[in-house]
């Protein structure tokens, strides 16, 4: 597959020329936007069908309001992402607040949005009846079989040594005890592999979500109103890899939905998703320019963005790919590493990647940074985080956040003579 940037070179200096220099992250609302209406449709057979957006892949207000007009809620991890989330206008059932290891003042502020609790932990559910005075009518779980889980077509992860979520004994004793607490509407939910690039993770996944839920239903006396399963699907980061088809997998989660809930007696039972990486992932870029070349054992290629702003090579050597902008038909004829300013080796978009002749002043795309990219940003070096940008439909674009100064950096400091040497105008 061709990766293809969303914006041209001439795009990129007009944005540029109009007082956004790099870096920044870019998103395409019309990608966004025509993502969110396949997902849509693909599940669309599901009567109580939503896609739950995880604010933590790209926690930005605009964003979320695009997706919010497409008929998405939000899964949220944290206190800010809730409080982020009600000021974008999302209440009630439209939240869903999916964390570990959780504040319980976090389930008191979900609760008084209205927002759905996935309980992670059986020793949680205590907690939660103690800090909020017993339960909401509706309570969803997190289950995690265990073991090694694997995809038919050979993906696998290591649910045995994820921190998340029930085993099936507790969750079948959790549900027990929220139904005699009175709780009224139950929901399932599971992550259990990272990044599928494969249309058989959720039909896969479904079947052993569907079978516990049949076995809840025996064993707990609950029949659940919703599943949730959760992210996962992935994106094609590297060219090579061939995409997800999104109506594939719907319809293959439909098939097994008719062969095991159906027969049950769970053909009420509402899908949901919770995607971030796949549902604006490849709608996002990170815009860079090459500042300085380095000529010694191998070569490399400097820019003016660094880890700081895109940490996923240097914290997994994640592949993103690169498109140097207006030499897209030219031979990768060139090996580089390309490189950021911090001072730690593993700042490297790149490593040994075939690239055309990179002149000082190049401007270069790189692919993919529309989730967890921005988002998991952070300060080391005192590098400060990036402009995003919005590229709307039209052509027309606008800053929606704008980027980071010293003053932000430094403001946390505030209450000391050192703010004050630092920024004697206040």
């Amino acid at each position: 597959m061709k990766k293809t940037p969303f914006i041209t070179k001439e795009k990129a200096e007009e944005i540029i020329k109009a007082g956004h220099p790099t870096p920044f992250h870019i998103y395409d609302e019309k990608g966004i936007r025509e993502n969110a209406r396949r997902v849509n449709k693909a599940f669309s057979w599901n009567k109580g069908y939503r896609e739950y957006f995880a604010v933590k892949a790209l926690p930005n207000p605009f964003i979320m309001d695009i997706l919010k007009e497409e008929g998405c809620g939000v899964d949220c991890s944290s206190m800010a992402e809730l409080k982020l989330s009600d000021a974008c206008g999302f209440s009630g059932h439209e939240i869903m607040f999916s964390s570990n290891d959780t504040p319980l003042e976090e389930f008191s502020y979900c609760a008084s949005l209205g927002g759905i609790i996935n309980i992670d932990d059986l020793t949680q559910v205590k907690k939660v009846e103690s800090v909020l005075g017993g339960f909401p009518e509706t309570v969803c779980c997190r289950f995690n079989p265990g073991g090694i889980y694997e995809v038919s077509n050979g993906i696998m992860d290591n649910p045995g040594d994820a921190k998340y979520g029930m085993t099936e004994e507790q969750i079948i004793e959790a549900y027990k005890y929220l139904k005699s607490k009175g709780v009224k509407t139950f929901g399932l939910h599971a992550f259990l592999v990272s990044n599928t690039v494969s249309n058989d993770y959720y039909p896969e996944l479904s079947k052993t979500l569907f079978k516990l839920a049949v076995k809840i239903k025996e064993e707990a006396g609950v029949s659940l109103s919703f599943i949730n399963l959760s992210g996962g699907v992935g994106i094609p980061y590297k060219p090579s890899d061939t995409p997800n088809d999104i109506a594939i997998i719907g319809e293959g989660v439909h098939k097994v939905f008719d062969e095991i809930l159906v027969p049950n007696g769970l053909s009420d039972i509402s899908i949901f998703t919770e995607m971030g990486r796949f549902m604006t992932g490849p709608y996002g870029a990170l815009v860079t320019t090459a500042i300085n070349e380095k000529h010694i054992y191998k070569e490399y290629i400097g820019v003016d963005a660094c880890a700081a702003n895109l940490m996923r090579p240097a914290m997994y050597g994640a592949y993103h790919h690169i498109t140097v902008l207006g030499k897209e038909d030219a031979p990768c004829d060139h090996k580089y590493d390309v490189t950021g300013s911090l001072c730690e080796n593993n700042d490297k978009f790149a490593i040994d990647r075939e690239l055309p002749k990179i002149d000082m002043g190049d401007i270069l795309y790189i692919h993919d940074t529309g989730a967890h990219g921005f988002a998991m940003g952070y300060n080391y070096n005192g590098r400060l985080w990036s402009e995003e940008v919005l590229l709307h439909e039209n052509g027309s674009f606008d800053t929606i956040r704008r980027a980071e100064t010293l003053k932000d950096y430094f403001a946390t400091f505030d209450c000391f003579p050192v703010y004050k040497k630092l920024f004697p105008e206040g």
